[in-house]
């Protein structure tokens, strides 16, 4: 895997700027809030009741 649970979610963003619309469309629209700056993508996800793993899946398959 490329993406991991792990990364922050604004490291993701600018490494990878595809990214931001798996994020939007899956609910995390907060890509611009303070929490996006330290939240890992399991922490952001878990806040907005996103399945991590059909999340983490769709993240990957964008950046390969």
């Amino acid at each position: 895997m490329t993406i991991t649970k792990d990364m922050s979610i604004l490291e993701v963003v600018q490494q990878y700027p595809d990214t931001a619309a798996i994020f939007m469309n899956a609910g995390m629209g907060c890509l611009g809030c303070a929490a996006a700056r330290f939240e890992n993508i399991e922490q952001g996800a878990t806040a907005h009741g996103i399945d991590i793993e059909t999340l983490m899946q769709d993240l990957n398959r964008a950046v390969a």
